[in-house]
């Protein structure tokens, strides 16, 4: 499996990276966090590292590490717009239970 970007978040991505000015994706990871767990981790990549794995959807590279892809293999993240809200919104098929309000999760 792999980590993939819906059209709507590779856009939203590409916009704000050429906005920025430099960068060459994001990466999506987890830490222990929050009452369930692990929690996502989310960044602009300006350099990836050695020991990055990389993966390509719609254009856009997306970075994690070893460790946290158990976790979020098979994940699409995606940006939605709901009212006057929009973010990314995580869709991964590895979550068992998510706290409720919504900041963590498990396996």
């Amino acid at each position: 499996m792999a980590l993939t970007l819906s059209e709507k978040a590779a856009s939203h991505v590409s916009n704000y990276l050429a906005k920025r000015g430099k960068g060459v994706g994001v990466r999506l990871a987890v830490k222990t966090s929050g009452c369930s767990g692990m929690a996502y981790k989310l960044e602009f990549v300006d350099e990836p590292t050695a020991e990055d794995l990389a993966f390509e959807s719609h254009g856009v590279k997306i970075f994690t590490d070893a460790k946290s892809l158990p976790y979020i293999d098979g994940t699409e993240l995606d940006f939605v717009k709901q009212g006057l809200n929009e973010g990314f919104q995580f869709n991964n098929p590895n979550v068992k239970d998510e706290c409720g309000c919504g900041e963590s999760f498990n396996v």
